[in-house]
């Protein structure tokens, strides 16, 4: 019991990183996301295009594969030549990555609300911007919880892939842990720590869900 104690410390270390990782990824993703979104039903052929192709890329494509990318290969793209540290670079390729998985959400979403709430907006003389921030924004919300619910717990799973630029997340920290002391106890200890975080967002997801249905009601 006193080893397992142990290694709290080590890898409460690297529960940190993972942690800081999922909170900038979604403070990023979520509202580059619903730009991405507005942007893909707009009525703009070309700015739709765009973003339709931006999501076919990063979503056909892997993330460690995107994250080696923003790394290794950046410093060499003409123009561009800036090579990024470890973890800005680990950043930039979660949010891009998940921006455009939150971009189909977030327009499956606003596709889902019936066109006759625009056209009854359109009567009150309501713009399309304050038809999507009052009226199919707030429903959407609603819509997309269980799939963001979904997206949000791969989200804490995929933040084991950072190992491969050798940051110290959980998943590192335990592996090393397990290399040094030759025992599995390590990565069980960091399962607990990755189910306690995903449990802790099926919980909040759950309330946000109990409240809008109450909303509903």
């Amino acid at each position: 019991m006193d080893y397992v104690f142990s290694l709290l410390g080590p890898l409460a270390q690297g529960a940190t990183v993972t942690l800081k990782l999922f909170v900038i990824t979604l403070l990023l993703a979520v509202p580059l996301g619903l730009v991405l979104a507005l942007a893909r039903v707009s009525r703009s052929a070309p700015l739709a295009m765009a973003v339709n192709g931006y999501i076919w890329l990063m979503r056909g494509t892997p993330l460690m594969l995107q994250m080696l990318f923003i790394y290794f290969a950046l410093p060499f793209v003409p123009v561009i030549g800036v090579r990024l540290p470890d973890f800005p670079a680990a950043v930039v390729a979660f949010a891009l990555n998940y921006a455009a998985y939150f971009a189909e959400i977030f327009r499956s979403g606003i596709q889902s609300i019936d066109r006759g709430q625009y056209e009854g907006a359109k009567v009150l003389g309501m713009t399309y911007g304050q038809t999507m921030r009052r009226i199919v924004l707030p429903q959407m919300v609603r819509r997309i919880l269980p799939p963001m619910s979904n997206e949000t717990i791969t989200l804490v799973k995929d933040t084991s892939l950072i190992y491969v630029l050798a940051l110290n997340d959980l998943l590192r920290a335990a592996r090393g842990i397990v290399q040094r002391d030759f025992t599995t106890t390590p990565f069980i200890a960091a399962a607990a720590f990755y189910l306690v975080m995903t449990l802790v967002l099926t919980w909040g997801f759950q309330r946000l869900e109990k409240r809008y249905a109450k909303h509903d009601e």
